[in-house]
């Protein structure tokens, strides 16, 4: 078994953005589920995705399907807390993107959380994968 690797710090990330909690985000132990941080990811770079104006969630030819996801997990965080979910593209392929995201809280220079998700794009009509269109393949490419 090989040893868990090290959270990340605040300037191993391009782009930041701020997730507010919400109170149903805290599990019974009293603090913010594991399935939770997941959401977070997601959010995070389809919000940016979204702002950049090169992601049409509701009449977009292409769009993103996740085909892989993971997380590691250092210490925790309770509702009310904002996540500041910094976004870094650690792959760009002819279909694909590997994002890897940190999960920050409170200032702190280490991740609380770590992880990554793998978008294949996707023509929508068909779900047959498609080169990555050229407008966001340059706003990703500001994020490797």
């Amino acid at each position: 078994m090989s040893a868990k690797q090290e959270p990340d710090k605040r300037k191993d990330y391009r782009h930041f953005m701020t997730i507010t909690t919400r109170w149903m985000d805290n599990d019974v132990y009293g603090h913010i589920n594991n399935v939770q941080y997941y959401s977070y990811f997601d959010t995070a770079v389809n919000r940016f995705l979204i702002d950049q104006d090169v992601l049409d969630i509701h009449a977009g030819e292409v769009i993103g399907l996740v085909v892989e996801t993971h997380c590691n997990y250092y210490s925790s965080a309770a509702f009310p807390v904002d996540i500041e979910a910094g976004i870094r593209v650690a792959h760009l392929g002819r279909s694909s993107v590997r994002y890897e995201l940190g999960l920050f809280v409170d200032g702190q220079e280490r991740a609380i959380a770590q992880g990554h998700f793998v978008h294949v794009y996707v023509d929508r009509a068909s779900e047959r994968p498609v080169s990555i269109p050229d407008n966001l393949r340059s706003v990703l490419s500001k994020l490797v």
